[in-house]
Formats: C-alpha cells, structure tokens, sequence
C-alpha cells in the first residue's frame, strides 16, 4: 500500500519480518506435533524454538537464486539449526506456509478492522440519538419526497454496517482455514492430527479438505464482504457529499483548522474524504472480481491466484480500515446545520404533504382517482405559480366539502411524519 493510505498495524501483520516470523512458528509446532506421534526424535522442537533465527535481508538474496522465497526460508533458518535441519519443512509443502500463515494474518487483521467498526457503531448510535427528532427532508430521485429525521440516516448507516459487521464474523471460520496436510493435501506423510494440534495452537480452523491448497472460495466471501461494507460507507459518504452541496447545506464533513481546499479558490470547502471514499469503494469491488477469479485453479493447484493476493489482500485491509477510521472521523465531527433543514422543508412550498391530504380525503370518502388527480393538480398550479400548497388548497371549493380548516392545518406539521421514529430505532437496536 502506498504511504498515503497505510495502516501501520496492517503493514506489520504483512511485513516480511512477520511473514517470515510466522513460517518459523508454524514449522516449529510441526516439530512438536512430529514428537508427539514419535515420528521425529524428541528435543527437536525445543532446540528449534532456541536456535533458529533468520534474516530478512539473506532470505531476499537467497530468493534472487532459487526464484522461491519459501524455499529461500528454509535454506536459512536450515544455517542457524545445525543437525536439527533435516527435520525442518517435514511432510510438508511451500502452501501449507503460506495458506495457514495468510489465515493467520487474515485473522489478525479481522481484529483490527472489529475494533474500528465497534467505535463507528457507537458513534453512529449515539448521532442517531441525538438528531432523532430532527426534521428534514426526505428525497427519493433527488427530488423532495416527504418529512423525514434526520437521525435515521445515522440509523441506517448503523443497521447497514452491523450487518456487515455480523456477517464478517460469521464468515471468518470459512475465511481462516489452516491447511497443513502435504503435496496435494492428501496428509501422506503424517496424520491429521498434525494438522489439528498446529490449528489449535494457532486459533485456526483446519480446513477439512485441501489440495495443494485451501479453496479460494473462503478469501472470495471475505473480499465481497470487505467490498460490500466499502460501499455502504460509499452510500453514506454520497449523501453527504449531496448535502454538502452548496444549494443543499444542511451537512459537511469536517474541516481542519489550517485546511485549503483548493490551490486556487480560497472559498472552497470540499467532500474530499468522502470522495476518497468512493474511490476506495470502487478499488474493493475490483478485489473482490478478482478473490472471485482466483478460485478456478488448474487440477490440485495453480499459483495464478497467487501474485494477486499478496497484492488485494493487504491492500483490502488498508483501505477498509482506513475509510472505516475516516468514517469515524466523518460520522463524529461532521457539522449539522438544522436550519437549512427546515429552510428546505419549506422550499417546494408544502407541496411534501400531498400524500398525507390525499389519505385524508380518502377517509372522508373522496375515490382514490379523484383524491390523487385533484391533489396532483394543486401541486403543479403551486410549483407553477410559485405560491404555498396550503393557500392553494384553501382555495378548492371541493376540498372544502370533506376538510375544514382544522383538519387542514394538521396535514401540514412535519412533526408527524417522524411520529414512529422511536419503533424503528428498536427494530434497528438503538433504543
């Protein structure tokens, strides 16, 4: 990942040194599983686990030779072990490495991104809290539909995420396999309870079948997940890029102190994390097209799969915990302007309350084909002429025969279109 958009604890879960760290730690609970079914002498692993050690920068050298940094490993974890190297890399293959150590990995970085998401769910909760009953204006197309809250834009940002959120969790057993059974997985020089002993001792699921390698099914679902979460928080930042608009003010993502927002434009106040956002969002979806891709492999196992991963996979961790960390920031320090909320309630002249003076006709009597063309036409004539809707309602000596004044003036309280706000933060689990 570049500089830019790097993660400091995503970029050590993926180092080299970590990598490398990891292979030595899954060869030496080889070690010990081989003990235990007396396949090897006993002592090996102990002295393994005090003597080897290796180097980042010979492994590299080594690699520039055999073109196989797995094999490049082995060669100088073997130069630090003496006679114990011939037990190194037993019965196993370069992806028994790889697969469990990118599980491992994977794991680790699901923990991170947890974390983060559990401090966006509170702080999303407790905006949806705060602007429950503030009124705004609800659009379906762009255009003014209804009187909505505020707050429930936060509360479907919380539902949305959580799902996700719950659905990661789901997926990681089927994400985090571990696979330690040989050549093509067939476990024909050891038993499974190699296999077994090392996944416990690493808090991984072994997988219950393997090639070569584990299916790339499981690296598919989590990289549509990771996808899927992007673009609900594309969804978000969309909408406040919307209402940051300069005709639309009621929101704006924050704004630092000493910011510019434009080299040439001293005025400008842009939606640049939002944008970037975005941007991220359209990157995890190419991630996960390719997660998707690598799953067709030749026979028992191809490596096309291979160089696309130590690319998408870290990168995928960066950018999702980094849009989630500037969600965050977005969601917690975004400036709320209630006052251009209620300026736009007001701005197609109460035309939003058609709905509701169609329904009450209805319930005098009036027939829906009626009700809706009559209404239908004092929408257009208040648009056209520019007046309020209550005024040119007033005017219908046919609305008059099923609503007095009374009856009118309660069609038109925005109030109560948000009267149930608090049943659908309880479906959500808000309240």
């Amino acid at each position: 990942m570049i500089e830019r958009y790097s993660i400091k604890e995503i970029e050590d879960i993926f180092s080299n040194e970590s990598k490398f760290s990891r292979f030595l730690e899954i060869e030496i609970l080889l070690l010990e599983a081989l003990e235990k079914i007396k396949e090897i002498p006993e002592g090996v692993a102990k002295r393994v686990r005090k003597n080897s050690k290796f180097s980042v920068k010979k492994i590299n050298k080594i690699e520039q030779k055999t073109h196989h940094d797995v094999v490049s490993f082995v060669l100088n974890v073997s130069e630090s072990i003496g006679n114990d190297a011939q037990y190194i890399h037993w019965g196993i293959t370069s992806s028994d490495l790889l697969d469990t150590t990118l599980s491992w990995q994977i794991k680790d970085s699901l923990e991170i991104l947890y974390k983060d998401i559990d401090v966006l769910l509170k702080i999303l909760k407790k905006q949806a809290l705060k602007y429950k009953d503030t009124p705004s204006i609800g659009r379906s197309h762009g255009v003014h539909a209804e009187p909505y809250s505020f707050g429930l834009k936060f509360a479907l940002l919380y539902d949305e995420v959580n799902r996700a959120y719950n659905i990661l969790k789901k997926i990681e057993p089927q994400v985090c396999r571990a696979k330690i059974s040989g050549a093509v997985g067939t476990f024909a020089h050891f038993p499974p309870s190699v296999e077994k002993y090392i996944c416990s001792k690493l808090k991984l699921t072994p997988a219950p079948i393997s090639t070569q390698i584990v299916s790339r099914d499981g690296y598919a679902y989590l990289m549509n997940t990771l996808a899927v979460l992007a673009s609900v928080y594309e969804r978000f930042s969309v909408e406040i890029r919307h209402l940051h608009r300069t005709e639309v003010k009621e929101a704006e993502e924050p704004f630092r102190k000493g910011q510019k927002g434009s080299s040439a434009m001293p005025h400008k106040r842009n939606p640049i994390i939002c944008e970037r956002i975005t941007g991220f969002s359209r990157l995890l979806r190419g991630y996960a097209i390719t997660s998707m891709e690598n799953i067709s492999l030749w026979h028992e196992r191809d490596i096309s799969h291979s160089s696309t991963e130590r690319i998408i996979i870290p990168d995928a961790f960066h950018l999702i915990i980094y849009a989630t960390r500037k969600m965050i920031t977005i969601v917690r320090d975004m400036d709320v302007y209630p006052e251009n909320m209620k300026r736009n309630l007001e701005l197609s002249g109460g035309i939003i309350y058609s709905q509701k003076l169609l329904l009450n006709l209805m319930k005098k009597g009036m027939k829906r084909p009626d009700a809706y063309d009559l209404v239908q036409k004092i929408a257009f004539d208040t648009v056209k002429n520019n007046s309020k809707f209550i005024e040119e309602v007033e005017k219908s000596e046919i609305i008059k025969k099923y609503l007095n004044l009374k009856e009118l003036k309660e069609i038109f309280k925005p109030e109560n279109y948000i009267k149930n706000i608090n049943k659908i933060y309880k479906k959500v689990g808000i309240l």
